[in-house]
């Protein structure tokens, strides 16, 4: 399913947008656009720019959204079953954000694992209800942390 995400990016957008919409989406974020940005032919520190870029656009409408959104919908519609199965995988995964708060959400969103980055981390945010004057400058350095690591791994350091 990355793959075919990946390719619909690249054969529909310039390599700048579709880097920025690869970070921005939760299938693939970091992991997927910083690699897709360096196959482009992008120099590693633009391709760390656009995907940290994208993958930090979500995160404050995120914040926004998602209590609202985790009111609106009751367990009894499709979109409600899918977003408490989202909460509940969350919940499994992200004990060090319950434990550590600011911290544990910084760890969660560097770690580049599947299911781990920007948007499992703000939905742990809302679930834990760490502020969002926390949560966001936070996720956003576990962002970084995450994008320069991706960087480094995709160019070879760590390889």
């Amino acid at each position: 399913m990355v793959d075919s995400v990946v390719n619909l990016l690249r054969e529909t957008f310039s390599p700048q947008v579709g880097v920025v919409l690869a970070g921005a989406l939760p299938i693939t974020e970091l992991r997927a656009a910083i690699p897709l940005a360096i196959s482009l032919g992008m120099p590693p520190f633009e391709a760390f720019l656009y995907g940290v870029l994208g993958n930090l656009l979500p995160i404050p409408i995120l914040l926004w959204l998602l209590p609202k959104a985790m009111e609106w919908f009751s367990a009894g519609t499709w979109l409600g079953r899918q977003l408490d199965r989202w909460v509940q995988r969350t919940r499994r995964r992200s004990d060090k954000v319950e434990r550590y708060g600011a911290l544990g959400l910084i760890l969660f969103t560097a770690v580049p694992l599947p299911t781990t980055g920007a948007w499992t981390a703000t939905l742990a945010a809302v679930i834990f209800r760490v502020s969002p004057k926390v949560a966001l400058p936070a996720i956003g350095l576990g962002v970084l942390i995450a994008g320069i690591v991706i960087t480094l791994l995709s160019i070879g350091i760590f390889g």
